[in-house]
């Protein structure tokens, strides 16, 4: 029971690595928020939830829009009272070239993926500093670390992700309050399937890589493992995450396998 009685928000709930978060802070003992723009499929995590005898709130959230996140927080802290493990997980991916790409899917990707996550934290951190300490996590991804074919707004939404949740974390170490950044590679959820095309719509298919992944459960309690440990970020994944290394280490390696990756 980790986080027994911890109130712990999670964004992006209603599937994938989001719903496993919910279920692995079920078992962890603590109390939920729960938030995601799919407002059928978060009632039925929340409803699996609250079977297992968890207090949930059911908080539908729409993270493009900065006026519904400070809105959200009133509700969240009339509701509790306080926020103690903040999981900024709720995102979008794209699959798409660069040149094929319009503004307004650059935006709506930056919007939802990085600013969505800095209203919503910067909303409740004057919560957790009043209250003396909390946990906050960002979901970031292995392309928070580089580049790759298709998902040129994806990575940098990442990029600066990691930027700014590492940057934070560092300000709030003399407050009790960790800051966790997780770095998932492939793990087995429907993110390829409603990533934006160039057009805005759903890619609509699941990538090879994903469907072989970890599960999601697995990430999950690694990712809450390391938030519990107050680790500043984890890598997630298998076999993937070794491009990492080789494009930290060997720079000119990484161009020559990600220059083969098929791009349609």
């Amino acid at each position: 029971m980790k986080f027994k009685d911890k109130i712990i928000w999670i964004t992006g709930a209603a599937s994938g690595i989001g719903e496993a978060l919910a279920y692995q802070s079920v078992e962890y003992g603590g109390k939920l928020i729960l938030s995601d723009i799919d407002q059928t499929g978060l009632s039925k995590v929340v409803a699996t939830c609250e079977s297992s005898g968890a207090s949930v709130l059911n908080l539908p959230l729409d993270l493009s829009l900065g006026e519904s996140i400070e809105k959200a927080v009133l509700l969240a802290m009339e509701h509790f009272g306080r926020v103690d493990v903040l999981i900024n997980n709720g995102g979008i991916s794209q699959r798409s070239l660069t040149w094929e790409t319009p503004l307004e899917v650059d935006y709506k990707i930056m919007n939802i993926n990085f600013f969505g996550a800095v209203i919503l934290t910067k909303a409740v951190l004057p919560h957790m500093m009043e209250q003396g300490g909390g946990y906050i996590a960002a979901t970031s991804s292995i392309t928070g670390k580089f580049g790759f074919p298709l998902r040129s707004a994806y990575a940098a939404s990442k990029h600066a992700t990691q930027g700014f949740f590492e940057t934070l974390g560092i300000e709030l170490a003399d407050r009790n309050i960790s800051v966790t950044i997780a770095m998932p590679g492939r793990v087995q959820t429907n993110i390829s399937l409603n990533a934006l095309t160039g057009d805005g719509t759903p890619h609509g298919k699941m990538d090879p890589g994903q469907a072989t992944g970890i599960p999601a459960d697995l990430c999950a309690k690694k990712y809450l493992d390391a938030i519990y440990k107050r680790k500043p970020e984890i890598l997630i994944g298998g076999k993937e995450l070794m491009m990492v290394h080789i494009r930290r280490f060997i720079p000119s390696l990484f161009y020559r396998l990600a220059r083969k990756v098929k791009s349609e």
